[in-house]
């Protein structure tokens, strides 16, 4: 199924209507839903001019979805890659990965001095590390779930 899906990457102001609500639904539907966690999603993060929306629609089906975010949004001097989701019919064909490759490669374009920091849940730190990322920091409880942040360059 993902090969099949079309990558877009927009600004807050470029995302439409039904963008915004295929979003927002994707995430709550995964994050809170899914995984059982109640946190504040809307963090004004997505409003920021320079933050790119990376939307994976199959059709009209969002099926994979992440943030790129400025220097200085989350963490000090560095860029930062948030939210990445996969709906759950589309898990296991590689869109994760492919998610990731995108977020880094726009990251770059976007700032390319800067290193990359992540959030990461610490159930999936195996797959960040593949991707070429090191962990930064111990472990700790974000919202309920384990995190651990994790570095990609310098």
């Amino acid at each position: 199924m993902p090969s099949t899906a079309e990558l877009s990457v927009k600004s807050f102001a470029q995302l439409s209507n039904f963008e915004l609500y295929a979003m927002l639904k994707l995430r709550s539907d995964v994050f809170v839903v899914e995984q059982n966690c109640v946190y504040p999603d809307l963090d004004d993060k997505d409003l920021h001019a320079d933050t790119q929306h990376l939307l994976y629609f199959n059709g009209a089906l969002l099926v994979g979805y992440a943030r790129c975010l400025a220097p200085n949004v989350s963490f000090a001097d560095a860029a930062s890659v948030g939210r990445v989701v996969v709906a759950g019919e589309a898990r296991g064909h590689g869109l994760a990965t492919a998610i990731m490759q995108a977020a880094i490669a726009t990251c770059h374009a976007q700032w390319p001095e800067k290193v990359i920091v992540i959030g990461a849940q610490t159930y999936l730190q195996d797959f960040y590390t593949r991707l070429g990322f090191s962990p930064i920091s111990p472990a700790y409880d974000e919202d309920g779930i384990m995190h651990i942040d994790m570095r990609f360059g310098g």
